[in-house]
């Protein structure tokens, strides 16, 4: 009696045999795979109907074209030189060879102590499955397929002479194929996927297919992936669900002012600029999980900008327009609303990037109403920009643009694309093989109904953000031209509390850190654990992460790591500190709609708007 690789388990407690792997009705599984074609029908349907009648254009091969055009500059460099080529080869048939003298141990008699050749990385869920280690053929599948890819990975890593762009566009490209081609996404290769088709005769496969079907109809012709069960969640009813109301609405923002929770508020109200790639209730997702509720609760009167969620009207809506009718629109807002001109103000991602151009603006114009700034994962400087990066270049720039220009938006759809695939080992397959494979329902999820909740992107919002920010550089350095002024970080000497996420692929660590060093006052470094989510959404009460304070943002980002204090827990009320340590008057709780007409009740309007 021996251990099976990967399990604790014996081949007697649990055998691996073929029958486990044999139709029980064939009549049964027959049926199922006719209805599951006719589920297939039904999504080919879905699928051509609105290109037929021209309400979707394929773009696909211009990403194709790119991820081609990368390919071929990574084939150069190994194939300039025979020897280099022979080389790489070599080292992918040794590990061919590794694998396949391992498959020969487990089936020999002495197979006693058989262990992989390669195994999973650690925390890799794709594999976890006992018959991935204890049935031959899976196992070198699994292991025939890890050689693959981690050598495909070593060709990017090691390829001498390409520019970093390019560089990261190819180890992207290499990890979507990597990703995509994993045999834990088909049936035949998946010996959980097999089991279930034949346990159930192919029900599952009908399920699947009509859940494809039903995905892509909501997709208007393109697949919107279901990452959870979306039906619980209503927007204002459990999600969303701090009270307030509407007090102020513009062409692309509506103000939203809480109500106090204190009988005494800090004198200074606070705004809130969230991004508009997403909707800004991922700071009010559920009461245990609410930034905004927190926030109230410590005494703040807290405004929102609830941005609009943008059609074919509002194409010509620029950075500067989302400026003035929106961050400055809701500190006129403010001042209505309080008789306060002094604000502080947070702003969060691209939102938190708007904000700092906005500061270098109001600072030429000598608006000095924000008194103090925190920043959430904002970067300023994108020298060192996150996974985003690799979608944008001139030629891509380009196409998207062509695009916006046909509707005067960027789809929603597009964008969570773009999120999904740089996660597309967690926010892609896993959901592919769970909806149209096993045919099952995903789990209800809060922060998965939001990131389903997409926005579209007004044209020229979207272009100069790319442009001047992505491609350009131009907000750090110093070139950025909004109302007809070349504005600058360094005349921005408010105070500034700068948050970082230590795992963050979207706006890096190292990314906020450098920007830091482009305001004119000081500024606060703190980096919270996790990533570019967990690591703001990260309640007191949730006991989880730690952070770590070091002052101001001087010398290198290793060396400020090194001497900086690490804190369990929550950042929160270390950012409350800093607030009140800036001014703690209080005064008497305000209350929405005391010194003007509201609007009607939060969470508003222009968030439900659904792509």
């Amino acid at each position: 009696m021996s251990k099976t690789p990967d399990s604790g388990k014996t081949e007697d407690d649990e055998p691996s045999t073929v029958e486990q792997y044999l139709v029980k009705d064939p009549e049964r599984f027959a049926l199922n795979m006719a209805r599951m074609v006719e589920q297939a029908g039904k999504a080919a349907s879905a699928w051509a109907e609105p290109r037929e009648k021209g309400e979707v254009r394929d773009h696909v091969a211009e990403p194709v074209v790119d991820m081609v055009k990368t390919f071929s500059k990574l084939s150069e460099y190994w194939l300039a030189d025979p020897q280099r080529a022979l080389e790489a080869q070599t080292r992918l048939f040794a590990g061919y060879m590794t694998v396949w003298a391992n498959a020969i141990q487990r089936v020999s008699p002495s197979a006693e102590g058989a262990d992989d050749a390669v195994k999973p990385e650690r925390g890799d869920k794709r594999f976890q499955d006992p018959e991935w280690g204890r049935n031959a053929f899976f196992d070198f599948l699994k292991q025939a397929y890890l050689v693959t890819s981690r050598w495909a990975s070593e060709l990017v890593e090691h390829a001498e002479g390409l520019d970093e762009h390019t560089r990261h566009k190819a180890s992207f490209y290499v990890k979507q194929v990597s990703n995509a081609i994993s045999p834990s996404n088909f049936i035949l290769t998946n010996p959980e996927l097999f089991r279930e088709t034949v346990a159930s005769n192919g029900e599952n496969l009908v399920r699947g297919m009509k859940m494809l079907a039903e995905d892509i109809a909501a997709g208007k012709g393109d697949l919107k992936l279901r990452q959870a069960d979306y039906s619980p969640f209503e927007i204002g009813r459990n999600i969303a669900t701090t009270p307030g109301k509407v007090v102020g609405r513009s062409d692309v923002a509506e103000i939203i002012q809480y109500d106090p929770a204190t009988e005494t508020v800090l004198k200074r109200p606070l705004l809130i600029c969230p991004p508009w790639i997403n909707k800004f209730y991922i700071l009010d997702l559920n009461p245990q999980k609410s930034f905004i509720r927190w926030a109230i609760e410590q005494g703040h009167t807290v405004f929102v900008i609830s941005w609009i969620n943008p059609d074919e009207r509002h194409g010509a809506k620029n950075w500067e327009a989302y400026i003035r009718e929106g961050l400055q629109y809701g500190l006129d807002t403010i001042e209505k609303a309080t008789g306060e001109r002094d604000v502080n103000a947070i702003g969060y991602c691209v939102g938190g990037t708007l904000l700092a151009a906005a500061l270098a603006l109001m600072a030429s114009e000598g608006d000095d109403r924000i008194k103090s700034a925190t920043f959430f994962t904002t970067q300023v400087d994108f020298t060192y920009a996150g996974d985003l990066k690799v979608f944008v270049d001139e030629e891509q720039v380009a196409a998207v643009e062509k695009s916006m220009n046909e509707k005067g938006y960027l789809d929603g759809t597009k964008m969570a694309t773009a999120f999904n695939m740089l996660r597309s080992g967690d926010l892609i397959w896993p959901y592919v093989v769970n909806n149209y494979m096993r045919g099952k329902d995903p789990l209800p999820f809060d922060l998965l109904y939001w990131n389903a909740d997409s926005t579209r992107m007004a044209a020229a919002n979207h272009s100069f953000y790319l442009r001047n920010c992505y491609l350009e550089n131009n907000l750090s350095r110093g070139t950025m031209e909004l109302a007809g002024r070349t504005v600058s970080l360094g005349d921005v000497t408010i105070p500034i509390y700068n948050l970082a996420s230590k795992e963050d692929h979207i706006a890096p660590a190292l990314s906020v850190f450098l920007g830091s060093k482009y305001f004119g006052g000081k500024v606060d470094y703190v980096m919270a654990g996790s990533g570019h989510i967990a690591g703001v959404v990260n309640p007191p009460a949730s006991n989880k992460y730690q952070y770590w304070t070091g002052g101001a943002p001087i010398g290198d980002f290793n060396q400020w790591i090194a001497t900086a204090t690490d804190h369990p827990g929550s950042w929160w009320p270390h950012w409350q500190g800093w607030i009140e340590a800036k001014d703690n008057t209080r005064v008497p709780a305000r209350k929405p709609g005391k010194h003007m007409k509201t609007l009607g009740d939060a969470p508003g309007t222009y968030v439900k708007v659904r792509v």
